[in-house]
Order: C-alpha cells, then structure tokens, then sequence
C-alpha cells in the first residue's frame, strides 16, 4: 500500500526529531566536541548518512538544536505577551516557561553552547535570535513599568538579571530530583520578581 504525501512528510518530521532528540541529549551530556555523529547515529541504530539526510552536518544539527531552543522561549514571549493581566503578571508567566524551556533537552543545549563553537554563518543567526529575545524581555518589563505593576529604574540592567538567573539551572537542575521543571521555575520567578513590585511612597512593595 502507498503512502499519501502528508503520511510521507509526517513519518519525515518525526524521523528528523528523533534525531534531534538523540543528539541534543549526547551534546549536553558530553559536550558538542566529544560526540560524533556516528555516535549519534549508532544510539538510534542508523548510519550516518540518514543523518546527513535529515539534518546536515554536525555544525547544522548542532545549530537546529539551539535554534528549537531559542524558539520555545520565543513562542512563551509571544504568548505571555498577548494574556491578560498586568505587565508584572505577563512577565511572571514569560519567565516562568522561560525557565522551563532552560530546564528541558533543546533549552539546555541553548546555555551550554558557546558561539565559538559554531560555524560564523550559525554564529550570527545564533546571535541575533537571542537579540531578539532579550528585546522581548525588555519590552516585557517595560509594560509592566509603564503600567505601575513593575518597579525597574534600569529595564536593561533587570532583564539581563532575570535572565542571568534563570539560565542557570541549566546546569545544575536535576530531571530526576524531588521537584518538577515547572515547580522550580515558578519558585524561582516569584524570589526574582518580589523585588520588581511597585513602591509605595515609603518605597515598600505593594
């Protein structure tokens, strides 16, 4: 029996995935420079040219995997941009699956790899994707400050805080410990945002 073009791109999609998933998974676990993409290829029991196949090079799987990455945090900006409340709450719920997105296999791999190691022309994009997000978090905090609900003097200077913390559990979250991603996170965003409540006039958060 033939299979119709959409059975044929789907079963390609979730081939392509699983690739995916098994080298980001080897990349934070070794290191992009320790894992080969044999090794890669050996842990899903194909030959290195289906890689090729699906994906390019080491370089460009390496790349694919930061870029899924960078994107689910810009997915949760887009998101949190457009819910109700006020400009403290969208915040709250950016960072919080900012977090998440940190904690998980394609966030993690965002963290941990270094522009060096990329190729110049993945370099640049790789930058430029998380110019983007950290023009996302800005104008986040901002909303917020302009609606009185955020109490920020230097808006740069808080979202490069915010971010500085919340990237690190990429290295030291344990998916095995006795707490979830999304409990971290949401413990984790409400000590960073208790200091950006707004002041009263005796400079006590309300």
């Amino acid at each position: 029996m033939f299979r119709s073009s959409q059975e044929r791109q789907k079963e390609r999609v979730l081939k392509r995935h699983a690739v995916l998933q098994a080298a980001v998974r080897m990349f934070n676990e070794r290191g992009f420079h320790a894992t080969s993409l044999d090794d890669v290829a050996a842990s899903l029991g194909v030959t290195k040219p289906v890689i090729y196949h699906y994906l390019g090079n080491k370089d460009q799987v390496l790349f694919e995997c930061v870029r899924l990455g960078l994107t689910q945090i810009r997915e949760a900006a887009v998101a949190a941009r457009a819910a109700e409340g006020t400009g403290l709450d969208r915040l709250k719920a950016f960072l919080r699956r900012y977090a998440e997105v940190n904690m998980d296999d394609f966030g993690r791999c965002v963290i941990r790899t270094g522009d060096e190691t990329l190729s110049p022309e993945s370099r640049r994009e790789f930058r430029a994707l998380k110019g983007e997000i950290d023009r996302d978090m800005r104008e986040v905090i901002a909303e917020g400050v302009a609606d009185g609900s955020i109490y920020a003097k230097d808006v740069r200077l808080t979202a490069f805080t915010l971010a500085g913390a919340l990237n690190w559990p990429a290295r030291w979250f344990d998916p095995e410990g006795p707490e979830s991603r999304s409990e971290v996170a949401a413990a984790m965003v409400e000590i960073l945002c208790e200091g950006l409540r707004r002041r009263d006039g005796a400079g006590n958060s309300v």
